[in-house]
């Protein structure tokens, strides 16, 4: 008893801890972000040869803080939701995909790390988990090859409507499954995986709802699972930013500053919110989310 008193309390100190650091380096980034647009010569975010104005430095980082605390806390949501609102907010379309894929490449890897820490899941000595992010980390490679070859013979909407069904469905079932434990198919991991993956590859998004609900109906833990995506889905971007630099393409720091800043400071504070949370809240809210954003694919077709 006394030792369980003793863990509790060494964990609200670590929160109130991570929680000051992490209120001070939010504060200190937003003033150094607003100093630089305030003052453009420093040429710190400078972007294609035109600073941007600050409040729009500052809508990029709160809008990155905002998404990638639901991504790697539900492991999804990061460049679904992000793409559109840059969008809204004026930036072309190959000015935000490198950056979005900078700062996806960055998050989750920094996301895989602190869940590990945080013991929401074991990367190193877990062989479930270790076998499970393997294979997601070669589909990742796989599927984003075979996107680039049949991308051109399949119709965009079409595998849109079908991705979108797929994850509306692991969405239902994932909810549906709350109170049971489901036994652990391989299997499964593979045909999600190459989906995601070949998805990620085609139109660059879809991948987390996918592969985070398809793990937990393929019998992991949500905990592991949102772990296991941050690093496979790290992987996948930086294979998709190699290939855009490679094509000679370039990043927009002025953009991808203020995004990756905003979207790594979300990191410690997510991590924490899923040691907190039970299995089955876990389950839940992978599952509303999950659906969530199935729904809103299928609708932007509309």
């Amino acid at each position: 008893m006394r030792e369980a008193v003793k863990k509790m309390s060494d964990f609200v100190r670590q929160r109130r801890r991570r929680l000051q650091i992490w209120a001070i380096a939010v504060l200190a980034i937003t003033a150094g972000l607003g100093a630089q647009s305030l003052w453009p010569q420093l040429r710190i975010l400078q972007g294609d040869g035109q600073a941007l104005p600050v409040w729009t430095v500052l809508f990029v980082f709160g809008a990155a803080l905002f998404c990638e605390y639901m991504d790697s806390s539900l492991g999804m949501g990061y460049g679904t939701i992000l793409t559109p609102v840059l969008l809204l907010a004026g930036f072309a379309p190959l000015q935000i995909v490198p950056c979005v894929l900078l700062s996806e490449f960055i998050t989750g890897l920094s996301a895989a790390v602190l869940h590990h820490h945080d013991g929401n899941v074991d990367l190193l000595r877990d062989r479930e988990v270790r076998s499970t992010a393997i294979l997601l980390l070669l589909l990742s490679g796989v599927g984003a090859s075979a996107a680039v070859f049949l991308a051109v013979s399949i119709s965009k909407a079409v595998l849109t409507v079908i991705i979108s069904i797929i994850i509306l469905a692991a969405g239902i079932i994932t909810l549906a499954t709350t109170n049971r434990q489901l036994r652990y198919r391989r299997s499964h991991i593979i045909a999600i995986g190459a989906v995601a993956a070949f998805n990620k590859g085609l139109s660059g998004g879809g991948y987390g709802p996918l592969v985070t609900s398809g793990q937990v109906v393929s019998g992991l833990s949500p905990k592991k699972a949102v772990g296991i995506t941050s690093l496979a889905e790290s992987l996948t971007c930086i294979i998709g930013l190699t290939a855009y630099l490679l094509a000679g393409k370039s990043v927009n720091w002025a953009l991808a500053v203020p995004l990756t800043a905003g979207a790594i400071l979300s990191v410690p504070m997510a991590t924490l919110t899923v040691k907190c949370l039970s299995e089955k809240v876990m389950r839940a809210c992978v599952g509303l989310t999950t659906c969530a954003l199935g729904i809103y694919a299928l609708l932007k077709l509309l």
